[in-house]
């Protein structure tokens, strides 16, 4: 298309009135294309009015060699262009940050597993063999408290009062680890 006077007086010596005008002309049109790349409603309609609004905001310093609608054009193609290209970096980081975090958590778990299974096993070894014994084959060997007593040939009220003293004394020597241990071990099934 050639530029015609009228395209030139547009952009060079604009009103609102002339501005809203173009705007209304090409908006519609505009909007369809940049759905086509963008393929998003919103941001294509964003796309549209950044261009509209940079034109605004520029237009005495702006000087078109080609027609309105062709610069328009242009203009999205590049504006739609540049928020795809955004997009990705932004995906890619996000992606990169929860690598990242999932690493370093699993990296601190890790860590707090292994200080809390220490301890555990300390604090294993200062229970009285009886007790310890008792809360081993609750917890690690997943008896209920019949079975245990059935094993041991004692008194179920025995196995109960062994593992309320095996869990206090736990919760004592585990007290920086609580949480963690009352999900891991100490919750009855």
């Amino acid at each position: 298309m050639n530029i015609t006077e009228e395209d030139t007086y547009l952009l060079s010596q604009e009103t609102e009135e002339e501005f809203e005008k173009v705007f209304k002309a090409n908006f519609k049109n505009l909007f369809s294309y940049a759905k086509t790349i963008i393929h998003d409603d919103v941001m294509a309609e964003e796309m549209v009015q950044n261009v509209f609004c940079r034109l605004w905001e520029k237009r005495e310093h702006i000087q078109i060699r080609e027609s309105v609608g062709g610069y328009l054009y242009r203009s999205v193609y590049h504006e739609s262009l540049n928020y795809l290209k955004h997009v990705k970096v932004r995906d890619a980081y996000q992606a990169y940050m929860i690598n990242q975090l999932a690493d370093s958590n699993n990296a601190v778990y890790e860590i707090e597993l292994g200080e809390l299974e220490e301890r555990l096993g300390l604090a294993l070894l200062e229970m009285p063999e009886k007790c310890r014994t008792i809360f081993q084959m609750s917890r690690f060997e997943e008896l209920k408290y019949q079975e245990i007593a059935d094993k041991l040939e004692i008194p179920v009220k025995t196995v109960e009062n062994q593992m309320g003293k095996a869990l206090k004394l736990l919760r004592l020597k585990l007290v920086d680890f609580l949480p963690v241990a009352l999900i891991l071990f100490l919750i009855e099934l």
